[in-house]
């Protein structure tokens, strides 16, 4: 099966582009296809569940819609650690959502197995 990695690094600051990353994890899901979606930097902030509800964007819908389109398709989540720490993100503000915490060595072990990656 075809997969493609979904790299994320910006967060709620930029609306457009966070809410399009989790647009096109949805549509590699719909399409039949496996994804991954690796969150740094500022996207972990994207899974505290009040930002996940706010954020919808013109042109790209609601971010929490796509989000639950990725997981019900069995889209696997990934976390930075580092960034979470970083930016006070707890298990807490997390815990309704499905996730692997990870650090560079996982990223890069992605894209190396992923047929393509694309990064926002």
């Amino acid at each position: 099966m075809p997969s493609l990695l979904v790299h994320v690094t910006c967060g709620p600051e930029k609306p457009t582009k966070a809410t399009l990353a989790f647009f096109v994890a949805a549509s590699v899901v719909e399409a039949g296809h496996e994804v991954h979606v690796v969150l740094a930097g500022d996207a972990v902030q994207l899974l505290r569940e009040p930002v996940r509800n706010a954020l919808t964007w013109l042109g790209t819908g609601a971010l929490n819609e796509h989000y639950s389109k990725v997981i019900a398709g069995r889209g696997r989540l990934y976390l930075s650690g580092g960034s979470c720490a970083a930016r006070g993100v707890t298990d807490e503000d997390i815990q309704d959502v499905l996730y692997e915490k990870g650090a560079p060595p996982t990223l890069v072990r992605l894209i190396m197995e992923c047929d393509r990656n694309i990064v926002y």
